[in-house]
Parts: C-alpha cells; sequence; structure tokens
C-alpha cells in the first residue's frame, strides 16, 4: 500500500514536471512566433511600391534623419533649376519661378523682384533667350539646424547669335518646415544669396 503511494507521488511528479515543461516550451514558441509575427508586419509597413510608367518598383520607408543629405541635396537641385532654366515665355517663367519660391522664404523672392524690375525677364521674351542651369555640386552641413549650404553650378544662356556659359555660385540655409504638394521634401531656404555668377566663355552660333 505505501509503495502504491509512492509510485503514485512519483507519478504525478513526473506529470506535473512534464506539464510544467510543455507549458515553457509553448511560451517559448509562442513567443518566438509573437516576435516573427511582429518582424514581418513592420518589414511589410517599410515595403512599398511605387507605380511609375507601368511598372511598380519596390521602395523602403526611413527615418528622416537617414534621409536628410539625400533630400537636402535634391531641395537646392530644385529650386535653382526652377529658378534658373527659363523659356523665353512669359507664362512658362511665372510657372518655374512661382515652383521655387514655394521652395524659399523672402530673399529668393526680392531676387525675383529685382530681376523682374530690372526688365531682366522682358528682354529675355524679347531677345528670344533660353536659359538653363546644371547642378555641379552642393556642399551641405547638417551637423547643425538650419543647415548651411553653397551650390555650385554652370549655367547656360542661349541667344540667338551666342551661347554664354557662366559659373554660378550660391549660399544659403535649409529649415525644416510641414511638407506640402509644392514642396515635397520639407525645407525651406533662407537667407539665399548669389556669391558669384560670370562668365566662363561665349560660343558665337
Amino acid at each position: 500500500m505505501f509503495k502504491n503511494l509512492q509510485n503514485i507521488d512519483s507519478a504525478f511528479k513526473h506529470i506535473r514536471l512534464l506539464a510544467l515543461g510543455i507549458m515553457a516550451g509553448s511560451l517559448l514558441v509562442t513567443g518566438f512566433v509573437s516576435y516573427q509575427a511582429f518582424e514581418l508586419v513592420r518589414s511589410a509597413r517599410e515595403r512599398i511600391y511605387i507605380l511609375a510608367e507601368g511598372k511598380a518598383l519596390k521602395a523602403f520607408s526611413a527615418q528622416r534623419k537617414d534621409n536628410i543629405p539625400v533630400e537636402a541635396k535634391d531641395h537646392i537641385k530644385m529650386f535653382h533649376h526652377y529658378f534658373f532654366t527659363l523659356s523665353p515665355d512669359d507664362r512658362h517663367i511665372k510657372e518655374q519661378v512661382g515652383k521655387s519660391l514655394y521652395m524659399a522664404d523672402a530673399s529668393a523672392k526680392a531676387a525675383y523682384d529685382n530681376l523682374r524690375e530690372s526688365g531682366y525677364y522682358t528682354r529675355m521674351v524679347s531677345a528670344n533667350i533660353n536659359q538653363t542651369l546644371h547642378m555641379d555640386s552642393v556642399a551641405i552641413d547638417t551637423g547643425f539646424h538650419p543647415y548651411g549650404f553653397t551650390y555650385y553650378g554652370t549655367q547656360r544662356i542661349i541667344r540667338p547669335t551666342s551661347i554664354v556659359t557662366r559659373r554660378l555660385v550660391t549660399r544659403g540655409q535649409l529649415r525644416h518646415v510641414d511638407r506640402s504638394d509644392r514642396n515635397p521634401h520639407g525645407f525651406l531656404i533662407e537667407k539665399w544669396e548669389t556669391l558669384r555668377n560670370e562668365n566662363i566663355k561665349v560660343e558665337k552660333r
């Protein structure tokens, strides 16, 4: 009788240990599966697809601080492109410069007003002058906000009788603002000024 009770007690202990082992294993498996599911969902959220020209292109999201140099460089590039790449058409000039003014503060508006009042755009239209700008490089200091930058570009002014190539150097600061359709990078150029805008060569046509 006593031996039977010992066997029952031993069996109960074994069953209890087995049950605890099964519970611990279940918790480990559940925890692992939950972690993997969380990682899968997070990975899926970071993966997006962009439809471009009928093709689905994979893209990945990232924290803004990881993209600041890239977005800042593109913001500066596009601002200068809109401001300086012009055709001899009043409407085109207003559209291009208008796009650039959404990306900068009053310093850019002041530069535009000075050019307009001096008759620069009127002469461009009347003389059928095209103007393009190619960015050579841009130096950005992202160590401190607002971010200081210096832009280096090559400007081509195409006249009916000549092509003028000019060196353009500007500087300013970038400040964070809310993103919008007209300002997708979420930056605003401040204290913008032209340091150099001088002829490199003149070619006859």
